[in-house]
């Protein structure tokens, strides 16, 4: 278990590095941002315990709020999503899946892996700007912000998944 979570850890602590350092500062066409620090949610195994999860996601978003500006946006987003996760996962699983299953494109498939990503890169996204903005005044803009995010977010998360498998 402690090896675990320092895995974990190190992980939380790259993806924070890479959204600050790198992924942070790309905006295309003024609404596309990759938002690549949600992978870090999606890839937990479903034995996992639900308050160790809810913990992982507040602390990745509370991390990722310090740097980037934006306060609490990420933690509240990336909890809700953590609190997502056990449940959309079940949606996407075989029938005869293993207690410890490790959500992957390997493990799932890739089509549910697929389906699983972007339902739940999707919620965040339109969650995420829509607390960013805090209102939906200007609501063509927020769900143009909010597909394009995901597009590029997604395109992101296949290609590290094609690494990781």
């Amino acid at each position: 278990m402690l090896i675990d979570s320092l895995r974990r850890f190190l992980a939380l602590c790259l993806f924070c590095l890479a959204h600050v350092l790198v992924l942070g500062r790309i905006q295309l066409f003024d609404c596309a941002t990759p938002l690549l620090f949600v992978y870090f949610v999606i890839i937990f195994p479903r034995s996992y315990p639900k308050w160790a999860l809810l913990l992982w996601g507040f602390a990745m978003g509370l991390s990722i709020d310090m740097f980037a500006n934006t306060p609490g946006v990420n933690a509240a987003t990336l909890t809700f999503i953590a609190l997502l996760q056990p449940h959309v996962l079940e949606l996407f699983l075989p029938r005869e899946a293993e207690e410890d299953i490790k959500a992957s494109a390997k493990s799932l498939g890739v089509w549910n892996f697929v389906c699983l990503a972007t339902s739940l890169t999707l919620t965040f996204c339109l969650l995420f700007f829509a607390l960013e903005s805090f209102s939906f005044f200007n609501w063509t803009y927020w769900l143009q912000c909010a597909g394009a995010s995901t597009l590029l977010t997604l395109i992101l998360i296949f290609a590290l998944e094609t690494v990781r498998s």
